[in-house]
């Protein structure tokens, strides 16, 4: 049974059919709620309306965290945490275990899981979710492109190419843009995260 609140949220959307509602899971530090505010940055740029914000709480590093967007062609018109989203993004897999990701999930949407194991293996731990489900190791995309472990690159990249929110080369150009501005005077980092995005665009894509 809904609660009132999810009900409510349920028929507001209805009517915002150019909608697309993300939320992202993960552990403090992972960045979950740096890509969901980037997320919105870059559709934003693109002329789209945009929400991203993370759940309010306490943010303990490694502690489990939530974030959410909206992406719409239209005015968003609510302005509540996101109970039955389109698309789901799980930074880290451990959560698999603990938290249930694909409450309230659409199985016409699809899951995104940063993980070295295989889909297969994931699967059984999605409590019969019965939409697309995609795997990718950010973590090995982000050691080979920046040589640090910071998954928010790759998983930002593979939830633009599932949700379709944007043309992956509009993305690619307005992050580029977006990194420039903020790592001027480091190259390098803008090259890493460039390669870490380009990469995971090709993986996705296969």
């Amino acid at each position: 049974m809904r609660r009132p609140r999810q009900e409510n949220q349920r028929k507001v959307k209805e009517t915002m059919k150019d909608t697309i509602e993300l939320r992202w899971h993960g552990r403090g530090g992972q960045g979950a709620k740096t890509a969901a505010l980037l997320l919105a940055d870059v559709a934003f740029k693109t002329g789209k309306y945009v929400q991203g914000f993370p759940e309010y709480g306490p943010e303990r590093m490694g502690a489990p965290i939530t974030a959410y967007n909206r992406i719409s062609e239209k005015p968003i018109t609510i302005h509540s945490n996101i109970y039955s989203p389109d698309f789901v993004a799980v930074v880290d897999d451990g959560l698999l275990e603990t938290v249930d990701v694909t409450a309230g999930l659409s199985p016409e949407g699809a899951i995104v899981v940063n993980t070295q194991k295989s889909k297969e293996e994931i699967v059984p731990l999605l409590k019969g979710y019965q939409g697309k489900v995609y795997t990718i190791d950010a973590r090995a995309i982000s050691v080979e492109a920046l040589g640090k472990n910071y998954p928010n690159s790759p998983m930002l990249a593979a939830v633009v190419a599932v949700t379709g929110v944007m043309e992956p080369e509009v993305f690619l150009s307005e992050m580029k843009a977006s990194f420039e501005h903020k790592f001027a005077k480091k190259p390098e980092v803008i090259e890493g995260n460039m390669k870490a995005l380009q990469m995971t665009l090709d993986f996705i894509h296969e």
